[in-house]
């Protein structure tokens, strides 16, 4: 493991918290109306995604409760397939993945 692994893996936690932060409280006909917190969620999402892509295979290995090919292909589908980014998947990621992805990512990542 090297320690550049635990600096992406500490942005992804920054990250996904972020996320969960901005949706407090807002429920999906709000999300769905705010076209900033869309873009927002979506961005950081991919930010997520350039994140894990970054990280060591064995680092991944090593850590493989965490879906590691999930979350840079979501990252892919969001750069690439941009005109067509599926809201009810955004939205799935952010309310339901991402707190899930926080809690194993608190156990990896040190003093957070």
């Amino acid at each position: 493991m090297k320690k550049d692994d635990l600096v992406y893996a500490g942005h992804m936690l920054e990250t996904a918290r972020s996320i969960v932060a901005k949706i407090q409280g807002v429920d999906r006909t709000e999300f769905d109306a705010d076209e900033n917190l869309r873009l927002a969620v979506t961005h950081l999402i991919q930010i997520i995604g350039e994140a894990a892509a970054r990280v060591a295979n064995d680092f991944r290995s090593a850590h493989s409760e965490i879906p590691w090919r999930e979350i840079v292909g979501m990252r892919q589908k969001i750069v690439h397939d941009y005109v067509h980014v599926n809201y009810d998947i955004v939205w799935d990621v952010a309310t339901t993945q991402l707190p899930t992805l926080i809690a194993q990512l608190e156990v990896i990542v040190p003093d957070t």
